[in-house]
């Protein structure tokens, strides 16, 4: 809004020359969403706790029996925060804005769907796992049908450290971003275990991409890094940095002991978005090392099933996800979701590390050794 209508007026006051830049937005969108969340946050709470949203513990986790109640379904302040930071901060007339918060509201909604279940049946066991999914897929597949529609869109996939190797999928890769999407979404859920295990890593991994974002969409950036460049992608910087704040600020009410659970509503829509953002960016194998933790939590679910079906009841871990491993050998709660975050965290910087080496070392070290400028050099006379 502030941008749509202030952005204009720079021809006449330079002072409102700020508003065209995405740096400038970005931040203001996630102080917005920040601030917000923690200001509402506790009447939010209250809200729900009145409509008696308390969150049903499964019977297998004793440990966490002190927590039944807990006001859950908490991923709809962060949607709140972040529709409002967007409405104020972002080009309205951008369609990757529109697209982007489509994929979080629309995974969103399948999660409270599950949540109204939950709390109707009165236990920890929403829809079936058929309509979780089948409502997973509709989302992600109309997100792939508008991201197909853009003019800058590829289906070729980009492979880190071989950026010279660039393989279309065609049609296939329509299938692949429904999987990337859906995957992501489920993972972390899975996550969604212990007090703000979750929301940490997925701020980490939005922080990321909203650096691999703002790159795919600036020219000069994107060309200096060989990487794909995709008008208007950038401005998708701030939805990342709107939700980044909205993420902290539910981290201030999620944080050991939680006073709100964030729900599906919120872990499937974080998922969903955060596949959607790396398939904005074409990095969607990156996302598996950003998102080390639920890649790592989820693969402990599939072994453990896995294991007990073929062994006739034996068990790879003491219970699955992960974290829940960890519990029943004795670490305390908030050091695993500390250790956790720290992980996510060297992830995080590992993805930016390889990023950045593969666009700037590798490229000079094999135009070294060929005696051949390589193509920065030619763009770029450096």
């Amino acid at each position: 809004m502030f941008y749509n209508f202030l952005a204009p007026l720079a021809s006449e006051w330079t002072l409102f020359n700020v508003f065209r830049y995405i740096t400038f937005r970005s931040m203001a969108a996630l102080i917005t969403a920040l601030l917000l969340s923690i200001l509402i946050g506790p009447r939010f709470i209250a809200w729900l706790r009145r409509l008696k949203c308390g969150q049903y513990i499964h019977e297998d986790v004793a440990a966490h029996a002190a927590k039944a109640g807990t006001p859950t379904m908490g991923g709809l302040l962060m949607l709140f925060t972040l529709g409002v930071s967007l409405l104020l901060w972002a080009d309205l007339t951008n369609p990757y804005i529109w697209q982007t918060f489509f994929v979080f509201a629309g995974f969103g909604l399948v999660g409270l769907w599950d949540d109204l279940s939950k709390l109707r049946h009165h236990k920890n066991k929403g829809i079936s796992a058929k309509a979780k999914f089948g409502g997973q897929i509709l989302v992600a597949f109309v997100a792939m049908w508008l991201l197909a529609d853009n003019p800058s869109y590829s289906s070729k996939l980009i492979i880190p450290f071989f950026k010279e190797w660039t393989p279309d999928l065609g049609w296939f890769y329509v299938p692949f971003g429904i999987f990337v999407m859906v995957a992501a979404s489920n993972a972390v859920n899975l996550t969604d275990g212990l007090d703000g295990l979750a929301i940490g890593p997925s701020i980490v991994a939005c922080l990321v991409f909203s650096i691999f974002i703002y790159i795919t969409g600036n020219a000069r950036f994107s060309g200096y890094l060989l990487v794909p460049y995709m008008p208007g992608v950038g401005e998708v910087t701030v939805f990342c940095a709107a939700l980044v704040g909205a993420g902290l600020g539910f981290l201030w009410f999620n944080a050991y002991p939680a006073q709100v659970f964030m729900g599906d509503v919120g872990s499937l829509s974080i998922g969903g978005v955060l596949g959607y953002l790396a398939l904005l960016c074409k990095q969607e194998l990156v996302l598996a090392v950003v998102g080390g933790m639920f890649v790592a939590e989820t693969l402990s679910v599939i072994l453990q099933v896995g294991y007990f079906r073929w062994t006739g009841g034996k068990r790879i871990f003491r219970m699955a996800p992960l974290h829940h491993h960890f519990e029943l050998k004795g670490v305390p709660e908030s050091k695993i979701i500390i250790r956790f975050w720290i992980t996510s965290i060297l992830l995080g910087l590992v993805a930016l590390s390889a990023y950045l080496v593969v666009g700037v070392a590798v490229p000079m070290v094999v135009s070294k050794m060929s005696g051949e400028p390589c193509m920065r050099t030619k763009l770029y006379n450096i």
